[in-house]
């Protein structure tokens, strides 16, 4: 029986979401897959095990290896949140990685026992120079963001805010990021040095073509094969009862949005605030699912919280007339992924994987651009056209496309295929 190891950092978040949905597709085709994760928090997930501290930690010659890499580069690396290069990033950009980890993932028995290793968001936890130093394995890469090919951000952000008139402020690299991200790219290039048996897999075609372009990946072979999401959890739900459920009126337009954390910039929240601006209607109703900061007082909004119960999110998802995914850049967003499951048309911004999956007239609307009035504009016209959405048909085909058994089996075939030349 084949027997793959999924490895990611942690089992929250959008990637290890993304990651424990692939676990659980090919868990149904009778694999013998596992996940490995540096912190796991919830326990009631099937063959998902945390790394035990004690017996993994790196060996006294790893570390001194690693520090005097670190040296020779000029990097001081303690703590991420520690560093002085971080604490003085722009607050709006994301999560900055170095390369290194205590933890050497090879020692892992779950490691050992494994036919082919699949890596996703390993920020943090996977030590470069170790790794692939002492890799036996076939190697797929599931990214989920720029991160693995970047000098260290996850995304290589251009907008850094938003002006008074909602367009968006672009930023400007500093001398220092450019040093930085330079030296880190050169430590991932001298640890991927040789390295043949690792084969790149993106959930979009606009981060493939990302990879394809990058000084790390640009050799290696890449491919995509989308996300998936669970077709019986996500399912579309009568509009009423869903209202009811959730003590929202029917007389209004609802329109959703979510992110793990609102306060997350890229996610565009700012953007979605100050459209609010243009659209100049009293029939909506607002709805924003996720970790929050500070309350948006005005009328007809709802802030709902954190939620992590997956059928209450296809509750929700239903309720809402269109949902709202004002991403300034971005993958292939599992949100989008459960809206249109639910049968809920999105409307979003034209950037990265978005512009793949929507259909502007059939399963939502793209803005002309980036800007809050763009924005607006896209949102009036879907709230007025609603009638041209048939939710039935958006969920038909993205069930078509997006099912856990779609994902496993092109997984499935992709090991296969990658086992075999090895044997060969």
């Amino acid at each position: 029986m084949l027997n793959s190891l999924l490895i990611n950092t942690y089992d929250y978040g959008g990637a290890a979401k993304a990651c424990l949905r692939l676990h659980k597709g090919l868990l149904r085709h009778n694999i013998k897959s596992k996940v490995l994760v540096k912190k796991k928090t919830y326990h009631d997930l099937p063959e998902v095990y945390q790394i035990t501290i004690k017996e993994l930690k790196s060996s006294i010659k790893d570390k001194i290896r690693r520090r005097a890499i670190k040296f020779l580069m000029s990097i001081k690396f303690y703590e991420d949140k520690q560093t002085k290069f971080i604490k003085n990033r722009h607050p709006n950009l994301e999560l900055f990685s170095y390369p290194f980890s205590e933890y050497d993932i090879t020692k892992s028995a779950l490691y050992q026992e494994a036919d082919i290793i699949n890596l996703h968001w390993v920020a943090n936890f996977l030590d470069y120079p170790t790794f692939f130093k002492k890799n036996t394995k076939p190697i797929i890469w599931t990214l989920h963001d720029e991160n693995p090919f970047s000098g260290g951000e996850h995304y290589k952000e251009e907008i850094i805010g938003i002006n008074d008139n909602g367009y968006p402020i672009y930023r400007n690299i500093t001398k220092k990021e450019k040093q930085v991200f330079k030296k880190i790219l050169e430590i991932k290039k001298q640890a991927l040095d040789g390295i043949d048996n690792l084969t790149i897999v993106t959930p979009s075609m606009w981060l493939a073509e990302r990879a394809r372009k990058s000084e790390l990946f640009n050799r290696f072979k890449i491919i995509t094969i989308y996300n998936s999401v669970e077709q019986e959890i996500y399912k579309p739900v009568n509009k009423e009862l869903a209202r009811k459920r959730l003590n929202i009126p029917n007389n209004k337009k609802v329109i959703l949005f979510v992110s793990h954390f609102i306060s997350n910039f890229r996610k565009g929240f700012a953007f979605l605030i100050k459209a609010f601006d243009y659209i100049q209607r009293d029939d909506i109703y607002f709805m924003s699912v996720g970790v929050t900061e500070k309350t948006v007082e005005q009328n007809n909004f709802h802030q709902l919280g954190f939620i992590n119960d997956e059928n209450m999110m296809s509750i929700i998802y239903s309720a809402a007339d269109i949902f709202v995914l004002p991403s300034l850049m971005d993958n292939l967003p599992n949100t989008m992924l459960e809206s249109i499951m639910c049968g809920t048309p999105v409307v979003a911004f034209p950037v990265g994987g978005i512009q793949e999956v929507i259909k502007p007239g059939f399963n939502g609307i793209l803005a002309d651009e980036i800007s809050a009035r763009a924005l607006a504009i896209a949102i009036n016209n879907a709230l007025d056209n609603l009638h041209l959405f048939d939710r039935e048909k958006i969920r038909n085909e993205a069930e078509t496309k997006f099912n856990l058994d779609v994902q496993a089996k092109m997984y499935i075939e992709l090991y296969k295929q990658i086992l075999k030349k090895k044997t060969l």
